[in-house]
């Protein structure tokens, strides 16, 4: 059952670090390195603008933040699923306090690009395991609570992070926000140390080869209603957020003629409704359950951002930027539930993996093309077009949910329902035989499968080989 009314009380929500241990070294860990990640990141960016006073090498150290998790979501998925998530996380901790460290040494900004992107790599590691293994680490009626107060502590870590990074590198440079950052990763790897190894991932672990596995999280997120919801929606969503990032700062300075302090008004707000949206939406859902949450969040977006990309100046639109961005870290925490409740343990991990790589190639697309529509029709038309494309997110996720009952007592009995007929579906692909091409109904397996199998086939003949040559 969802958490009810009297257990998702806010004051009830902190509760759960004093309650459940792991929870709360898991918490602290995420809560450093997140407030040390976005403090470093002011340092990264201005040391290479400084160094370089180009716009593409800007981009680029950008694109390295977040192509390695596009990547990993593609590619290596399964690793969630058959590796130790927590190894996974400390190893990743480890890796980006390296990194940090080694910072302060490296002139070259392709050397620094390099080092952000090996940090990227490791973060693409890090944050799937995390929302992998968080709901083996709290009863199932306290996993709102637990993803709205981890959703909350990133989001104040993006809004007080970058300024305490401007004012240590005003104060000292690159250097101590840049040391800061790795001593935060050490403690987030000592944190996670203290979390029992069998808490974060489940005992039961199948594998049918590892390009199988990776085809099955494919099939698991197309398959699985929950995670072929957010699939479907969020991506529509994320080309709306895209179209407002790209376009915030000329909307801002030019269109709004508001200058530094009306763009720094909107990042303040935005950061504000994020925070204000994560940690409200534990009781809210308890209220109203997920359906109607997740997509009134996803009407609150669309509503927000149209009615600022119809406002005639900064102080009408600010209001309406902290509605839509409550309504984007309310609908964040129902994605995860959906994720958590809708994938089975041992698949989670690469059913994350994937659909983060897929919202970050999109993000990407549609930051491109933002681009060119913001130089073609100006920001204020993207802004409004953001609008219209979150409200067609809205409509789809409220014909995707038809599934979902309203009353908040059976939903999750539907979403398990509906995993475990997903998961039941990859399970009888499990008996059959590597050479066989056909499913449990006598059809032939799909292309997906067939391109696996094939791939899983290679590999065998590669090593079958390698150990027939003689060593030399």
């Amino acid at each position: 059952m969802l958490a009810s009314i009297a257990v998702v009380e806010s004051s009830s929500r902190l509760g759960l670090l004093r309650r459940f241990p792991p929870f709360r070294s898991l918490f602290l860990a995420t809560a450093g390195s997140s407030f040390g990640t976005y403090l470093a990141a002011i340092a990264l960016t201005v040391t290479i603008y400084d160094k370089t006073q180009s716009g593409v090498w800007v981009a680029a150290l950008l694109i390295v933040d977040f192509l390695p998790i596009v990547l990993i979501g593609l590619l290596l998925g399964p690793l969630f699923d058959r590796l130790s998530r927590r190894k996974l996380m400390i190893a990743s901790d480890l890796v980006r306090c390296g990194v940090f460290a080694a910072l302060p040494f490296v002139d070259r900004p392709a050397g620094i690009v390099a080092l952000a992107g090996v940090a990227g790599i490791a973060t693409g590691f890090f944050t799937p395991a995390v929302y992998a293994g968080l709901p083996n680490l709290v009863p199932e009626e306290e996993l709102t609570n637990a993803n709205s107060l981890l959703q909350t502590i990133e989001t104040l870590a993006w809004m007080i992070g970058p300024i305490l990074g401007g004012l240590l590198v005003t104060a000292w440079g690159r250097t101590v926000p840049f040391a800061v950052n790795a001593v935060t990763f050490l403690v987030s790897a000592f944190l996670v140390s203290r979390i029992p190894e069998d808490r974060l991932r489940s005992a039961e672990q199948l594998t049918r080869g590892y390009w199988r596995d990776v085809a099955d999280g494919y099939r698991l997120v197309v398959t699985s209603r929950p995670l072929r919801t957010v699939l479907i929606v969020w991506n529509i969503a994320m080309l709306g957020t895209a179209a407002v990032n790209v376009a915030e700062i000329e909307f801002a300075k030019s269109t709004l003629g508001a200058g530094n302090l009306g763009y720094a008004a909107f990042i303040a707000g935005s950061g504000a409704g994020l925070a204000l949206g994560s940690f409200l939406s534990a009781p809210a859902l308890g209220q109203v359950g997920l359906r109607r949450h997740y997509v009134g969040s996803i009407v609150l977006m669309a509503v927000g951002w149209g009615a600022a990309g119809l406002s005639g100046s900064i102080w009408l639109a600010v209001p309406f930027v902290i509605g839509g961005a409550a309504g984007n870290g309310a609908a964040v925490v129902c994605n995860r539930l959906f994720v958590q409740r809708g994938a089975p343990d041992r698949y989670r991990g690469r059913a994350l993996a994937t659909l983060m790589s897929s919202t970050y190639a999109v993000m990407g697309v549609g930051m491109a093309a933002a681009g060119v529509l913001t130089d073609a029709v100006g920001a204020r038309a993207v802004w409004i077009g953001a609008g219209c494309l979150f409200l067609l997110a809205a409509l789809v996720a409220l014909v995707m949910t038809r599934w979902l009952p309203v009353v908040s007592a059976e939903e999750q009995e539907a979403i398990a329902s509906s995993a475990e007929s997903a998961a039941a579906a990859l399970s009888n692909g499990h008996d059959r035989k590597p050479h066989e091409d056909r499913d449990a109904n006598g059809k032939r397996a799909g292309g997906l499968e067939r391109i696996a199998t094939l791939l899983e086939e290679i590999e065998a003949r590669r090593e079958r080989e390698s150990r027939r040559t003689p060593s030399r």
